[in-house]
Formats: structure tokens, sequence, C-alpha cells
């Protein structure tokens, strides 16, 4: 594995490394298998899983262990992120970007823009020689570039189904009989497929193929247009913004039956969706703190994209409102009708920095609707749910695997404590606040102009 890959794990050994035996003495826990805090109690993680949790009288600490004080604190799971883009091996930014997501409490991610360099590195993670979130990766995208006619997508699917990738991603500019293709072959070998809805295949079509996940909530504002009205002569804008005058809330509930009766779950990336469409000046965004963790030239290229696609509905303002609008009460009633959703922001894109994005999307989720505890589920117990690891993390019990996150805060009062982050654990592996704030501070690539 390329020596650049290993630097994170150097970069925190003195923190990471001290002892395998960790004790979080008189914290709160937030165990996510039901809404609760259980008050006063020790945790006792050894080799990389929680060995015990008690009371702080009934629960000795072992002699060589760490101890953590967890008085006035919370221990909570760590989160997922459920669309990450993670750079290749040789990229100058992977250290910086599993850092960044680690510094943040993340401690999974699905990576959705996937290559051959991602299967060693998920290897590395898995045996601890890389530090870094638990990593599942799709193969290279299915798109309508990469793949040409059925008899290609077939085979694309069965060698990335044979190389050990997680999943498939769909991309835009697939045909109907492309994206049936796939979907037919991917269910026959066994590999799931996610992402993108093409425009050729619409909502309904990917629900019964058996997409596993619908990422941004693509497709759905199509979905609530009427049959018979086609105002923009075929192109939605960014999600379909431009569909937002004449979609109907009234097809909203249907829909989402239709999403729950398929087992089909959804990673809406909001925070995407609302930074991009949001009134704020993206120079103000710009200007955010966490903005000084990524390269100058990426920020300005996001203030550029963010002006682009605001220029798109500069006459019809109002319909950036609408979408967002609508969006949420989809995410609401996709919530209540059952189909699960999944915490993923799409970092690094438009003003959204790996790690700092979740916390942002945690927050969009409880804008539209959803309490506290059920947005940090999205983030804990359902991605564990979907890759089938229930009981191997998303959870503070005995057993899991020992990722975890240690808060100043309860962030089942207010969403916003999930930010204010005292120290985290990657599989029995502590970092304290101190080595987090050092990690940031080697990251730091320039620092935003103070406010006007």
């Amino acid at each position: 594995m390329k020596s650049c890959l290993a630097a994170v794990a150097l970069l925190f050994a003195a923190g990471a490394a001290v002892a395998d035996t960790t004790a979080f003495v008189n914290v709160n826990v937030i165990p996510m298998t039901s809404e609760q805090v259980l008050p006063n109690v020790t945790v006792i993680v050894e080799d990389g899983s929680i060995e015990a949790i008690g009371g702080v009288a009934d629960t000795p600490v072992p002699r060589h262990a760490r101890v953590v004080d967890g008085t006035d604190r919370y221990l909570m799971p760590g989160l997922a992120e459920m669309h990450g883009h993670v750079p290749g091996a040789s990229s100058d930014s992977l250290d910086r970007v599993l850092a960044l997501f680690l510094a943040n409490g993340v401690t999974t991610v699905r990576g959705m823009l996937g290559q051959p360099s991602h299967l060693d590195l998920r290897s590395a993670i898995a045996n601890g020689e890389t530090l870094g979130p638990r990593l599942f990766t799709s193969g290279p995208s299915f798109n309508g570039r990469s793949v040409d006619g059925t008899e290609q997508a077939g085979r694309m699917v069965r060698e990335q189904a044979e190389a050990g990738y997680d999943f498939l991603k769909i991309h835009p500019g697939l045909s109907d009989e492309e994206f049936k293709a796939i979907a037919d072959t991917a269910n026959e070998v066994g590999i799931p497929f996610a992402g993108h809805v093409p425009a050729d295949v619409g909502v309904p079509m990917a629900l019964d193929a058996g997409i596993a996940t619908i990422d941004h909530l693509d497709g759905y504002m199509e979905a609530l247009v009427p049959a018979d009205v086609d105002p923009s002569g075929g192109y939605g804008g960014f999600f379909g913004v431009l569909l937002a005058g004449v979609a109907e809330v009234s097809r909203i509930e249907s829909i989402a039956r239709s999403t729950a009766a398929a087992k089909v779950w959804n990673v809406p990336t909001e925070a995407l969706f609302e930074h991009v469409l949001s009134p704020i000046e993206p120079e103000v965004m710009a200007n955010w703190p966490e903005m000084q963790y990524m390269p100058a030239e990426t920020v300005e290229q996001w203030r550029e994209s963010k002006a682009e696609i605001r220029a798109e509905i500069a006459r019809q303002p109002e319909l950036a409102e609408r979408a967002i609008a609508l969006r949420r009460e989809l995410i609401a009633t996709l919530h209540e009708a059952g189909a699960g959703l999944l915490l993923g922001s799409d970092s690094p894109q438009i003003f959204n920095v790996p790690g700092f994005a979740v916390h942002h999307e945690l927050r969009y989720l409880v804008d539209a609707g959803l309490t506290p505890y059920e947005a940090l589920r999205t983030g804990t117990v359902n991605p564990a749910v979907y890759f089938g690891h229930a009981g191997r993390f998303g959870t503070v019990t005995e057993g899991v695997e020992a990722d975890l996150v240690l808060l100043d805060d309860n962030p089942l009062e207010d969403i916003a404590s999930t930010r204010r982050i005292h120290g985290v654990m990657v599989r029995g592996r502590w970092m304290d606040r101190r080595e987090l704030d050092r990690t940031l501070e080697r990251w730091r690539t320039h620092r935003p102009l103070p406010d006007l």
C-alpha cells in the first residue's frame, strides 16, 4: 500500500495505540437501540470491541486500561457517510479526506465512485494497516459513456462482482435497456446496484428492478409531475428543480408507499441540494470555517458551480424554495411510510466538506421533520441494517465493534450537538480532542476571509 495511505495511521499513532483496553467511566450512553440515555455508566472496550457496559459501581475497570472521563458527556455510535467520494490510493488528498471523516466522528463510509485501488484500501483499513473509516466501495461507474449496449453492461457487472466490489454505482446516461441488463445481471450474480435513476428509467422502473438505494432523491421530482406535463423540454435542471412548479404534493404519498413496498432505501444528500439552491451567497459559504480544510481552488470551483446552477433559475427564484419544500415533504413521507433513509451528504462536493457535511445533513433531516433520534438512526443503526451487519456496528451494545463518538452535549435534545466532539474511537483506537485538533491543524490548507 502506498506510503501516503499510512499517513493518517502515523498521525494518530500516539493517541491510538497506547492501550488495547479503554474504559469510558461515568458516561451517559446513547445506545441507539431505543430513544433513551443510560446515565452514569462505564463502558469497557477491549481489542476493538465493546466488552462490557454497566453501572459505575458494578463494572470494574481493568488495571491496564486507558481511562476516559465521561462525566457529563454522551457516548454514541460513530456515524456513517453513506454517499462519500474517496480519492484513489495515488491521490494527494486521500489521507486528508480520511482524517477529516474521522475527526468528525465518521467511522463508516460507502464510497460511491470506486476504483481498483479502493479494494486494497478497504483491506488495509480492515486489517488495521491504515486508519480510516470502515469502507464499502462501489466499482467504477456505469454511465452513458462507460456502457455501450446491453452485452457490455452485463459483462461489466460480472467483472465487478468477480473483482470483489461491494456494489455497483449507477450514473445518468444509461438507456432503459442497458439499465435492465445491469439490474438483471446484478440480481443474478448477487451484487447490489445503487445511485442515480437515469432519465430513461424513472423511479417506478428502478424500484421494480430492485435498486438498492436511490441517491439524491434522483428521479422523484419527475415522478411527482403529471405524465402529460413537460414544461422544461425534457430538462429538469439540478435534480428536477425546474419541475418544482408543476410537481404535485398529492403524488408524494403514493411514490413513498411504492418505495417502502419495494424495500428500496434512499440517501437524500439534502445537504448537497440545499447548499446549492439556498439563498445564501456562495461567497458567504466559501468562508464557512470548514472550508479551510479544502484547497482554495476547490472552494472557488464550488463557488462558481453554485453561481452557475442558481443562474438557471434566476428568473424563477421561487422554484428553489418550492423544490426544497417538496424534498423535505418527500423525506418525511418516505420515513413515515417505512422506506429506509440513510445518512449521506455527497462529499467532497459543492460546499460539502468530508465529515463536516454529515452534520449539515443531520440538521436538514431534522428540518424535514425527523426527530433527532430518527435522524441519528439514519447514520448509525440503519447503515448496519442496510449492509446486513446489525450487531456488528451502529449501536453502543456489548459485542459490537467499538466505533464511538464522545460528545459534550446530548444530540437527542439538539442535533447540533453531534458537532461538539470530545473524542472519536474507531474499532477501539481512541483519538481525544487534542489529537483531533492537531489533525485538523495539519490539514488546514488556507484560512477563510473574515466576515465583512
